[in-house]
């Protein structure tokens, strides 16, 4: 397993680079520029500015310098947040999507698991179709349609909860986006693991222990739950990193300076520096998640491990 891990943290190196290099040199290929808007510039002012970014430079310079300076651990100004490095953009917003995808993911762990169990524990019965029925509505039903029906309900309706905003610490701030985020990660955690449950019951252990007198749900839980759980977990890998870096559609509807919002917002305003900064975490996350899954594989499936 060490020499495994070891094999796997290596990748990463030659991922990482690659995905940045492709990231690199499509936005510079896309039209545009950091200084176009409304407004056209004044030839010696963009020039000025063009000068100062070394964007003036031929393109394989400006690609080494990028690398030079990461390697140094320094992502480089905003183009569009005048004095503002990259790192600290990413610092700022960070914790706030940390915060989402985390409460998102534990929240879809806990009631997605919860919602599998009990439909496999009880099997083309109403109880079954039911929950599955209200998995497929949260699969189908985008983010950008529950956010604001969260808010029309509970925010304007009842009045419990704030519509919008984020204050540091504030619980009431995070509910509706965290639920809004999780219902489809819910939904397909349940919809995973009710079928990983009710393909484990036919396997020959599980009948044993059947013969063996255990109730059914002590079935479930001792024996069944363990092989169930490696499709959940597969999914998880990329799930964890696209909530924990943050949903644009509920930071926009939400009001939320996080992570997803910056991207968007660089993409559209050809922010080089700070789009490359985003993929580079996305990056990062997406591979540590990955490792994460791997290792729990191994722990869950000593074949894996032993392979």
């Amino acid at each position: 397993m060490t020499r495994f891990a070891i094999r796997r943290l290596a990748s990463a190196v030659p991922t990482l680079f690659v995905l940045l290099t492709l990231a690199f040199f499509l936005m510079r290929a896309a039209p545009g520029g950091p200084f176009d808007g409304e407004r056209t510039l004044p030839p010696q002012i963009e020039a000025a500015l063009r000068a100062e970014y070394h964007l003036d430079e031929p393109l394989w310079r400006q690609y080494a310098r990028y690398l030079a300076d990461l390697a140094h651990g320094d992502l480089g100004p905003s183009f569009q947040y005048e004095g503002y490095r990259v790192s600290e953009l990413i610092a700022a917003a960070l914790p706030v999507s940390l915060r989402l995808g985390i409460g998102a993911l534990a929240l879809a762990l806990l009631i997605g698991s919860a919602i599998g169990f009990v439909a496999a524990r009880w099997p083309d019965t109403i109880v079954d179709r039911g929950l599955m029925t209200l998995a497929l509505l949260g699969v189908s039903i985008p983010n950008y349609v529950v956010a604001p029906l969260l808010i029309l309900l509970f925010a304007i309706g009842l009045g419990v909860l704030p519509a919008g905003g984020w204050r540091p610490g504030s619980v009431a701030d995070m509910l509706l986006p965290v639920v809004a985020l999780a219902l489809p990660q819910i939904a397909y955690v349940a919809r995973l693991l009710r079928g990983g449950l009710l393909e484990a019951m036919t396997a020959p252990f599980v009948r044993t222990a059947r013969a063996k007198g255990l109730d059914e749900s002590a079935v479930l839980l001792r024996h069944a739950l363990r092989p169930a759980l490696l499709p959940v977990i597969s999914h998880l890998g990329p799930a964890a990193a696209g909530l924990i870096t943050g949903s644009v559609v509920i930071e926009q509807v939400f009001n939320i300076p996080g992570l997803g919002r910056y991207f968007v917002q660089a993409a559209l305003n050809r922010d080089y520096t700070l789009v490359l900064g985003a993929v580079l975490l996305y990056g990062s996350l997406i591979i540590a998640c990955n490792f994460i899954v791997d290792l729990l594989y191994g722990a869950l499936d000593p074949r894996l491990r032993l392979a």
